[in-house]
């Protein structure tokens, strides 16, 4: 696991001991000092600086800018692998790698030239100051202002009249669920390659779940599969916009028609997409979504249900607060639940929604970029868009072909060499233990099965940059040319 960068960083004010103990803790042999007030980087210290130091007499009270490198080499956060590669040396042994405005985000060293996650939050934008503000008036719980300003802003976004946040996308689909009395005997219709929340949510209320096959080209629910499940027990059909694609809501907005049957779209991975001209989550009869750390926007943890029904609307509101009436304090209505959001966390969200045009077209131009790169490699599959929808990428994922010898693991472990964090695809849901018992010995999962074993997803925060990509696209095509697969 490489060091973080923050153990590495000292105050402009610190001293030589300062120094010794932050080297010894971060076990690197140097540290950088950034000035206090703007957080540049104004010199680099090594061990060999502070052993010629001491022995030279100084205190081990000196002020570190009295003996640092204030000359230090450096590279750009945007650098190619080659062009940091090649500051590095018998000299040189660790690089700080520094930002437009010279603020150190990451540093490298032979052994690992950098580190890119699969995904990172970017808090640039109000989030410091509206938790701030929050902490200084005291409003850090489930009361306050930033969480109907969020929720309000969020259903603005959405275009739909009605949003509701809870305390993460789980509890959000939990109680879509419940507030359509959703329950036993009851069955709802869900994606076999989806995370487990999905599912898990289903079961929560007693329904049973039952689980689709989904296509070999968009990952989503297979729609030609669906039509055969519904009988008289189906009340609803739970489409996943799977990392960021939205599923084909004609199709499923079709059968939910005929059948007279409820959406609830699981859009946790897929804020901002959109089908036709809508956004993932406001096409259906309810809309959840998720603000774990690793979504397109984050609150740490979080979430949102919208709806188009103000009945609908009133009802999961009462339920969220413990099914307590909100014009009579300490009346329970309902058997509820506590799944209410801080305002500390909406605080977050508020800030992060602020930003969010700027988010997704990122996040667009990413994937694209990505689709550029990778789409003459051979034996690389790459997910096919519907011409009506908008795919935001949440995290851009494609598909090795392991019938024309790709090895994934090898490729994983290629990437992970250069510093490049990579993620299987989820595991069907029928393989694991809790849901075999929703399978029907006549159905077959051969395409989930099939992406599950040969998927894998890319780092895909708005952190990375087009040479990142290239990068990225660049290993992938050497190794299929290194013939470490069969041709």
């Amino acid at each position: 696991m490489k060091t973080s960068i923050k153990k590495l960083l000292m105050g402009s004010g610190s001293s030589i001991k300062d120094a010794l103990k932050l080297i010894n803790d971060n076990g690197l042999s140097a540290c950088f000092i950034i000035d206090d007030k703007t957080g540049k980087m104004i010199g680099l210290i090594t061990d060999g600086d502070i052993r010629r130091s001491i022995l030279n007499g100084a205190q081990l009270n000196k002020h570190i800018l009295e003996i640092a490198n204030k000359d230090f080499i450096y590279a750009n956060i945007n650098d190619t692998t080659g062009k940091i590669n090649s500051l590095l040396g018998d000299k040189i042994k660790i690089l700080p790698l520094l930002n437009d405005k010279h603020i150190p985000v990451d540093y490298a060293t032979m052994s690992h030239i950098r580190y890119l996650p699969i995904y990172e939050p970017n808090f640039s934008g109000n989030e410091l100051s509206y938790v701030n503000e929050c902490v200084k008036t005291g409003w850090i719980s489930s009361q306050g202002k930033f969480v109907k300003e969020f929720e309000k802003k969020f259903a603005e976004f959405l275009n739909v009249p009605f949003a509701l946040t809870t305390s993460n996308g789980t509890t959000a689909l939990h109680l879509a669920l419940t507030a359509l009395n959703i329950g036993p005997g009851d069955e709802v219709i869900v994606p076999d390659l989806t995370f487990a929340a999905s599912i898990n949510s289903i079961i929560y209320t007693g329904a049973t779940p039952v689980i689709v096959d989904v296509d070999r080209n968009s990952f989503n629910i297979d729609t030609s599969l669906i039509e055969e499940k519904i009988n008289f027990r189906t009340k609803a059909i739970m489409p996943v916009h799977l990392y960021g694609n939205p599923c084909d809501m004609d199709e499923i907005s079709f059968l939910a028609q005929k059948y007279n049957l409820k959406i609830v779209e699981d859009a946790a991975e897929s804020f901002g997409s959109e089908f036709n001209g809508i956004k993932a989550g406001a096409i259906g009869d309810l809309g959840c979504f998720s603000f774990f750390g690793n979504k397109t926007i984050t609150t740490g943890e979080g979430g949102m249900i919208v709806f188009k029904s103000k009945e609908l609307y009133e009802k999961a509101r009462i339920l969220r607060d413990h099914g307590m009436l909100p014009q009579k304090r300490y009346w329970h209505e309902y058997l509820g639940f506590n799944y209410r959001v801080t305002n500390l966390q909406a605080a977050i969200g508020l800030a992060q929604l602020e930003r969010a045009n700027e988010i997704i077209e990122k996040k667009i131009r990413i994937g694209r970029m990505y689709l550029e790169e990778l789409k003459d490699i051979p034996g690389v599959s790459l997910i096919k868009e519907n011409p009506k929808s908008i795919n935001t990428y949440w995290l851009f994922s494609l598909v090795l072909e392991k019938e024309k010898g790709w090895n994934k693991t090898l490729l994983q472990q290629k990437l992970q060499d250069n510093g490049i964090e990579t993620r299987n695809l989820f595991y069907p849901l029928h393989i694991m233990p809790p849901y075999k018992k929703y399978i029907d010995e006549n159905d077959n999962f051969a395409v989930s099965e099939y992406l599950s074993a040969n998927g894998v997803s890319l780092p895909s925060s708005i952190l990375i940059t087009e040479n990142n990509v290239k990068e990225i696209s660049k290993i992938i095509y050497e190794f299929y040319q290194m013939n470490l697969i069969v041709n």
